[in-house]
């Protein structure tokens, strides 16, 4: 049920103030598919409902961005993506948790969304997406999965760290639906991107060095110019790897 209280834009401030600020999170471009990337059994990782706190709450409406050439309504109800169900392999990369909360926007009034399917899905550490005949993937179906928002709008996703392939910053893409079945539901895409020194680090490591040096920077995406600094994740380390959480802002009017 969607909590009815309305939250002032001064309480929002004064909570911000009091817990901190937020951390905000939000494929476009085809390029030659790079090398499959190598499947191995998931690190030991504590679950992403209890890796951050759950999202602030935010009363500014998050930028729509392409949904692109890879999203495949698989239907997986899961918080952890990273494993295969095709063949019950496991994705190599640096372990991610991230929280996303779901807002309503109606003026200065902000409501948790709840009972939305949030889907989430993004390449793995050598730049592929998993169905994608393209990619030599086609039938496999990592790194996708969707959760329901709870009475507080929130999600919780385990991951990777994402790879990344031509003509693209690192991202991930995200999906909210009401109403999936009917068509006729509210629908809202964007994209999340990641700090530059971060990723660098990151990618520093193996199984992504195996990949090489990407080509594209935030600074020069095109997607991201499009309101990507609004989507950029605050990370913060987490047993063997990182965790975040964002407050995504939709206005269903």
């Amino acid at each position: 049920m969607v909590m009815q209280r309305k939250v002032s834009r001064r309480e929002v401030l004064g909570l911000m103030a009091a817990a901190g600020a937020a951390a905000i999170v939000g494929c476009g471009d085809d390029g030659e598919a790079p090398p499959q990337a190598t499947s191995t059994e998931a690190p030991s990782a504590t679950s992403a409902a209890t890796a951050t706190q759950a999202p602030e709450l935010s009363c500014v409406v998050s930028p729509e961005m392409t949904e692109g050439p890879y999203f495949v309504d698989e239907m997986l109800n899961r918080s952890d993506i990273r494993e295969d169900p095709s063949d019950g392999s496991v994705v190599e990369g640096t372990p991610l948790f991230l929280t996303l909360g779901i807002y309503q926007v109606n003026g200065e009034a902000c409501t948790p969304l709840s009972g939305a399917l949030v889907d989430m899905w993004h390449c793995d550490a050598g730049g592929l997406y998993s169905d994608v005949a393209q990619n030599d993937t086609a039938g496999q179906k990592f790194l996708r999965g969707y959760q329901l928002t709870d009475e507080s709008g929130t999600v919780s996703f385990t991951t990777i760290y994402p790879g990344w392939y031509m003509g693209r910053a690192v991202h991930i893409h995200m999906k909210v639906r009401t109403d999936p079945d009917s068509g006729q539901g509210f629908e809202f895409t964007s994209q999340l991107f990641f700090d530059e020194a971060l990723t660098d680090e990151v990618h520093a490591q193996s199984p992504y060095s195996d990949h090489g040096t990407r080509d594209t920077l935030n600074e020069t995406d095109s997607i991201y110019q499009g309101g990507g600094s609004q989507m950029l994740l605050a990370l913060s380390p987490q047993d063997d790897g990182y965790a975040g959480s964002m407050s995504i802002g939709v206005q269903m009017s």
